[in-house]
């Protein structure tokens, strides 16, 4: 029966144009015995769901299919008569081909009428499912022609596969496959798209709706302009079947048939640009970024793009969500998105480099030409037609990538100088009686706004800071004529190798020759004249904070594949940066510029952000930046628990003429520090 019914028959009845000479050769037993029975499977296309670092906030989903499979169980019970009233009235009873179907098909076709296929459910899953496991275009090709062998090859596989799974499993399988239309794969994603509601609570007539779209998502798509009154007669064709199978009575039929057809889809966001909440934008970029430059996801872009996209993952993140609620509400508290000055916020844990908030006085969004950003103030740019990044910008701008390179942090810098001078044995009450000004002996420097008589020659932000200052007091106080003088001492090179182990990227190119060939010439170094970012300086005075272990940031709690594998990657990678002793020395100094008290020695009244301990409440470490001529405006403050950086920039023109002031962006991080620390139990530094 399978080799003359199936051969000659089917083949025939399916392309009635074929020579039946030829059908015979492919009819014999021997023929259809010969053809593969074990069916090459892969999984569809699945979404993946990004969620917040409590596992069940969700940011984003990503995908190139709309789809996400679901158990029979929870599929209402009217889709899954639906189908089976709209596709295949004998799916219960069959073997996975209906060979009267098929001769009934072949006399229809063969006498002009409408061209039927007769293709069990069984068969539609092989057909799909061969199309999304061929691994190339010739492949998909020989999935979808209409060929003798395809149709054989479609009959064993259907008879194969109904001896390996139940009709339930088939089922299932067809439901969350199949397509049914404007962007909907499976049955999860319809009754989302169509219907806003769960699989599990379509009704009779939404089911029959979706059941009916199977045969031709377009030609009975019911959100035309027309409202398509195909579609409304294909839903009621298939609840005359649901009706004359016996899986509605007649008054249900009726109701269902009298329910007037939606003719609008719900619309589903895909990607960054389309989270939950738009201030949630900018650390789902990095989420992306991160998962784009990780080799465990492929050899190439394309690879990780598609994995991500189609892998069914399921990614709990690392933000926080009350931290980044706080940071973007204590940001635009002082800096509205219309600012053409920028207000940045990272938050890190200490010891697991795990990112807890980005934000920014910016929307997550692209500017469109019908609601263009301004234009930029740079005025080469401006003269090129150039837009700014506010209000709406899709830039790494707190966290740096492609061409952003960040920004000159000033002062925060200073720690690194205060570190590399302790790996070398000298200590905290190390004191040096400064000037106001400072002519450098050793940096030579005849360009810079800092040069005089051909020497580098910084000075403090006032002619009254001079005197003798220690680490404790040099740093409170943000000495520079302190911390050059101690750069030399020392050598900048070290400087620079302390930087680079706790973070700093280099990535701007003229910062990253000086760092790699020029660094022990350096001078200005200590001060903050390279490019950072406020994610590069909150991890790398967390590192301070996990006692001298660097952790690399990290977006990634945890990524669980779609077949429930937990995966490593992401997780906290830290390396040694610096001695226990050391971090907690430098942590003790660190004190200082907050307002706190150092637990070795005195800070002596001095802090430049001396508020910021009485509002967070709890033991606390930092330090302030400004740049010259307060082009860029830095704050770092630090727990425990959390550590947040901020910078106030102009992203679009850093040769602006704007003065940066700390009043904005003090505030916004020692309250970002001070809304996370409520209600949580004070925990002292370890003691040096």
């Amino acid at each position: 029966m399978c080799g003359l019914l199936a051969g000659v028959v089917v083949a025939a009845a399916s392309f009635p144009a074929a020579a039946l000479s030829g059908l015979a050769a492919k009819a014999s037993s021997e023929g259809f015995a010969s053809l593969p029975s074990e069916l090459k499977e892969q999984t569809s296309p699945q979404l993946t769901r990004i969620y917040a670092s409590d596992g069940k906030t969700q940011i984003a989903v990503m995908y190139d299919e709309y789809r996400s499979d679901v158990p029979l169980k929870e599929i209402s019970v009217n889709m899954q008569n639906a189908i089976v009233a709209a596709e295949d009235h004998k799916f219960y009873k069959h073997n996975g081909v209906d060979f009267k179907g098929l001769a009934r098909a072949f006399v229809n076709n063969r006498n002009g009428g409408d061209q039927q296929g007769a293709s069990t459910l069984t068969m539609q899953v092989v057909r799909m499912s061969m199309t999304y496991s061929a691994s190339s275009p010739a492949e998909v090709v020989a999935a979808t022609a209409k060929t003798t062998e395809r149709k054989l090859a479609e009959i064993k596989y259907a008879m194969e596969l109904e001896k390996q799974l139940t009709k339930q499993q088939i089922l299932e399988r067809y439901l969350n496959i199949a397509p049914f239309g404007n962007g909907a794969y499976g049955i999860y994603a319809a009754s989302q798209i169509y219907f806003g509601k769960k699989p599990k609570d379509l009704d009779v007539a939404q089911s029959a709706l979706l059941a009916g779209m199977v045969k031709g998502t377009s030609l009975f798509d019911p959100t035309t302009a027309d409202g398509n009154p195909r579609a409304k007669e294909r839903r009621d064709y298939v609840i005359n079947d649901m009706l004359s199978l016996g899986y509605v009575t007649a008054d249900q039929a009726k109701k269902a048939k009298a329910v007037k057809v939606a003719r609008t889809t719900r619309p589903i966001g895909n990607g960054c640009t389309s989270v939950s909440h738009n201030d949630w934008g900018f650390f789902c970029d990095y989420f992306q970024r991160w998962w784009m430059s990780q080799t465990e996801f492929g050899d190439n872009t394309y690879e990780r793009e598609r994995r991500l996209k189609s892998g069914g993952y399921k990614i709990v993140t690392t933000l926080d969500i009350d931290a980044q609620k706080s940071a973007r509400k204590r940001i635009v508290q002082q800096r509205g998105d219309n600012s053409v000055n920028a207000l940045l916020l990272a938050a890190v844990q200490p010891g697991t480099g795990k990112v807890m908030a980005l934000a920014a006085n910016r929307k997550f969004k692209l500017p469109t030409d019908a609601n263009p950003n301004p234009l930029s103030s740079d005025p080469k740019k401006r003269a090129a037609g150039a837009r700014a990044t506010y209000p709406n910008t899709t830039n790494p701008i707190i966290t740096g990538g492609g061409d952003i390179h960040g920004y000159q942090a000033g002062s925060v810098f200073k720690m690194f100088t205060m570190v590399a001078a302790l790996e070398q044995g000298v200590g905290l009450d190390f004191t040096i009686n400064t000037t106001p000004r400072y002519v450098s002996p050793l940096y030579l420097d005849s360009g810079a706004p800092a040069a005089c008589g051909g020497h580098y020659c910084p000075g403090n932000s006032s002619d009254k800071e001079k005197g003798p200052y220690s680490m404790w007091t040099g740093f409170g106080a943000s000495v520079n004529t302190y911390f050059v003088p101690l750069q030399e001492k020392i050598g900048a090179e070290h400087v620079v190798d302390v930087a680079k182990r706790f973070g700093v990227q280099f990535r701007e190119p003229r910062d990253n020759d000086l760092a790699t060939n020029a660094a022990h010439d350096w001078g200005a170094f200590t001060l903050g004249v390279s490019a950072s970012t406020p994610l590069d300086i909150a991890n790398a005075y967390a590192t301070l904070a996990a006692d001298g272990m660097y952790c690399t940031p990290t977006p990634i709690q945890q990524i669980t594949t779609h077949d429930g594998e937990k995966l490593k990657t992401g997780k906290p990678s830290c390396t040694r940066a610096t001695t226990p002793e050391v971090a907690r020395r430098a942590l003790d100094a660190a004190r200082c510029p907050v307002g706190d008290q150092a637990q070795l020695g005195s800070c002596a009244g001095t802090g430049t952000a001396k508020a910021a301990r009485g509002v967070v409440g709890h033991p606390v470490f930092g330090k302030t930046g400004t740049t010259d001529a307060e082009k860029t405006a830095s704050l770092v403050v630090g727990t425990t628990s959390i550590v947040v950086a901020g910078y106030l920039v102009n992203p679009d023109w850093q040769a602006h003429t704007d003065h940066m002031k700390h009043d904005v962006v003090n505030p916004a991080v020692w309250n970002t520090v001070a809304d996370y620390m409520d209600g949580k139990p004070s925990e002292q530094f370890k003691t040096p």
